[in-house]
């Protein structure tokens, strides 16, 4: 059974676990915590260093087995995320096969990252939580697994410009809905956290903010648009949640070789 871990955890056993996940989670702590503290995620840098994060590691993304472990993880994690820290997020980096990182594209990630929502979502019989539209297209819209909403974004080796979104390994993080329960437009603290992550963020990858970026909940947000940012400032015209959810076996085959 796949296990969450701790960053503390991690720094203590890291060599136990194989080359690809040492790897991983070194490339990740160095940019979060790189010494200049030049990451825009302020929260995510806080919660790093202060053990709130959990980490998980899966398989191939395109395959069954890492659509099972990634369940299993929010599963885990659903029922503990709210002892781990007001700063919290599931951070789960995926073996990346050499194919997808010599050849995939920008699109075929984000099919891909779509993909694994779907599927994961497939596996999942509890209702959806009460006070959440089950539409992308609703504002209130939010991904769910096991009745608890999440924030989930991505990252992956192929973007270059937008250096936040940039890993080198296939990546997904899922956010609990309770971290944003003081970070909203509706706090004083929300709306100065907003305006020094936007000055960060604009640094850091040095091009304007996505301007799919805004508040959740606001009646002219669509959540989904931001899970997974380009690297311009398009994005699809419509969610590709729910159609994948309908193609979801199809999807399976196309994934596998």
């Amino acid at each position: 059974m796949p296990k969450l871990t701790s960053k503390a955890w991690l720094d203590e056993h890291l060599y136990e676990l194989p080359d690809w996940q040492q790897e991983a989670f070194r490339q990740f702590a160095n940019m979060i915590d790189d010494p200049a503290g030049s990451f825009p995620c302020i929260p995510g840098r806080h919660g790093f260093l202060n053990n709130n994060l959990r980490f998980g590691f899966a398989s191939d993304p395109r395959e069954e087995n890492a659509i099972n472990i990634v369940s299993e993880l929010l599963q885990q994690y659903g029922d503990i995320s709210r002892e781990t820290g007001k700063y919290a997020s599931l951070v789960i980096f995926f073996e990346t096969p050499a194919e997808c990182l010599d050849t995939y594209t920008m699109d075929q990630y984000e099919v891909l990252f779509w993909s694994v929502l779907s599927r994961i979502s497939a596996k999942d019989d509890a209702p959806w939580p009460e006070g959440i539209s089950t539409d992308p297209a609703h504002h209130s819209w939010e991904f769910c697994f096991n009745g608890q909403p999440y924030f989930a974004f991505c990252s992956t080796p192929a973007h270059t410009v937008r250096r936040s979104r940039q890993s080198p390994y296939f990546t997904i993080a899922f956010q609990p809905r309770f971290v944003f329960e003081k970070i909203n437009d509706s706090t004083a603290f929300g709306r100065n956290m907003r305006k020094l992550i936007r000055e960060k963020l604009v640094e850091y990858d040095g091009i304007p903010a996505h301007p799919s970026l805004k508040w959740y909940g606001q009646e002219d947000n669509q959540e989904w648009k931001q899970y997974f940012l380009r690297d311009d400032e398009s994005a699809p015209s419509k969610c590709p949640y729910t159609y994948m959810k309908k193609k979801v076996k199809g999807l399976g085959r196309l994934f596998h070789k």
